[in-house]
């Protein structure tokens, strides 16, 4: 038996597989990676490697294994046919017989079409039968303080979210999260809303930002065609543009607001808040 993590590499895999090095044995994992290159640092702290690609079916034949317990982490190139690329792994999962396929969904209030592909994904998951667990992953504080360089260049947080809130959380939280599912009992068939445990809008963002930073930032609020000019102004496609102005129409209408506190129970702690990564980035 092992814990397979798809995207071990990427963003949030990471965080995951430091957090199942700290529970059990390296040689429990296995790390799905695209290169050798890109396992290598694992490889060399006794994690196993599988190269696969979710398009290329054929390299997922003999990765996954009767008992294996299985993290998901949604592609993330979006513009993919990212449910056909999710299926892939399903339908290898199935065919292995594996014990429990976990997936990393996003909350099931939000309506903004970067739902649609998780949406797709819970859908099939659920037809195929296989022992699931639906981790609705909120909104990542990464999402903001990694983008803090126009911030800080023109003095101000713009936006389309109006007064909206968001219940955001550092990606090591969910990561943690992920792990608790992965290393635990009880978790089969079960569907987890995760998000920080306090929400906040814009303009407390923008005090925040510029408490830390030292001085004035201002809070813009736009309309969604004006955010959308904007980002494509700073070099976006229009089509991803349209993607993050529609997160943010879905943030006015309190849809990234949880309040289920599944997040904390799952990882045993308080959710990191979102001061704390601001501090961190701004250090960075």
């Amino acid at each position: 038996m092992s814990i397979v993590v798809t995207g071990a590499t990427g963003n949030l895999g990471k965080f995951v597989i430091e957090g199942l090095l700290e529970k059990v044995p390296a040689d429990q994992i296995t790390a799905v990676v695209r290169s050798e290159e890109k396992g290598a640092a694992f490889a060399a702290r006794g994690v196993r490697i599988a190269v696969a690609d979710y398009d290329a079916p054929e390299t997922f034949a003999d990765v996954l294994s009767a008992g294996d317990k299985v993290l998901l982490i949604s592609g993330s190139e979006v513009g993919k046919d990212r449910v056909a690329q999710h299926k892939v792994v399903l339908d290898a999962a199935k065919a292995a017989g594996v014990a429990l396929l976990a997936y990393t969904s996003a909350p099931g209030s939000l309506t903004a079409a970067l739902a649609d592909d998780h949406r797709g994904t819970e859908q099939a998951l659920l037809a195929s039968g296989l022992p699931y667990t639906l981790l609705r992953n909120g909104w990542y504080h990464e999402n903001y303080t990694e983008q803090l360089a126009p911030v800080l260049e023109y003095n101000a947080v713009t936006h389309a979210a109006g007064e909206g809130r968001v219940s955001s959380a550092a990606r090591a939280d969910y990561a943690a999260a992920a792990v608790a599912v992965l290393t635990g009992e009880g978790h089969e068939n079960k569907t987890y809303e995760l998000g920080g445990d306090e929400a906040w809008s814009f303009a407390e963002y923008a005090a925040q930002v510029g408490k830390q930073a030292g001085k004035e930032i201002a809070n813009n609020p736009v309309d969604t065609k004006t955010l959308v000019g904007i980002l494509v102004g700073a070099g976006l496609p229009e089509p991803f543009a349209q993607v993050l102005a529609g997160v943010d129409a879905s943030v006015e209408k309190g849809e990234l607001v949880v309040t289920s506190g599944d997040l904390s129970r799952l990882i045993g702690r308080p959710t990191t808040p979102i001061a704390d990564s601001l501090a961190a980035a701004l250090k960075g």
